[in-house]
């Protein structure tokens, strides 16, 4: 991915595709196992909402270990309204094309705002796939954005990389008939 490439168009679909996911929640799914398995589905959607915000808190000039990538919780039917609320404030955070080469402070390090958007473009679509998942995966997720997410992977995050007890751990395998999405996930260490 060049560091100048602008995938904030990917971020919203990205975000879109939350929202949808996000509304397909009800209470009596919040407390499901999600391949994320440190997570259950509410955790995990505290932890989506807030990336968000983070994300947005990094677009605004701040540092990513000012704040926790988590929100309390929201009551079990307020989830949209709470992703609806970081979409908006990530939005308009990244809006000025400026802040796509300005030195930004992700968690993973500084890098180019244009990177820091991929990165979480990368997120985002992971955990949209997670999501999916864990309601059971009757949900047609996009293959766009799954594709730029895994080429952002793949430059981001190579095997050789992988430090135990990340988030990631080892690239795992796939059919050579895997989907993007199954590529994606197995890139990012996820069970498939």
């Amino acid at each position: 991915m060049n560091a100048v490439q602008d995938t904030r168009p990917q971020y919203l679909t990205a975000l879109a595709q939350l929202e949808e996911l996000f509304a397909a929640v009800t209470p009596a799914d919040l407390d499901r196992p999600t391949p994320c398995t440190e997570y259950t589905l509410r955790q995990l959607l505290n932890h989506v909402v807030g990336g968000v915000h983070r994300f947005a808190y990094l677009g605004e000039g701040g540092r990513a270990e000012d704040v926790v990538a988590a929100i309390e919780d929201p009551s079990d039917d307020g989830w949209p309204a709470a992703l609806a609320r970081a979409a908006a404030r990530a939005t308009a955070a990244w809006a000025d094309d400026a802040k796509l080469g300005r030195p930004t402070f992700a968690p993973w390090g500084e890098a180019p705002g244009a990177l820091v958007v991929g990165g979480y473009v990368m997120e985002t679509a992971t955990h949209c796939w997670d999501i999916a998942t864990a309601l059971g995966g009757d949900f047609v997720l996009d293959d766009g954005l799954a594709h730029t997410a895994l080429a952002v992977a793949e430059i981001v995050l190579p095997p050789e990389s992988r430090v135990p007890g990340t988030p990631f751990g080892p690239v795992r395998p796939v059919p050579g008939d895997a989907d993007v999405h199954t590529r994606l996930a197995a890139w990012l260490g996820r069970a498939v």
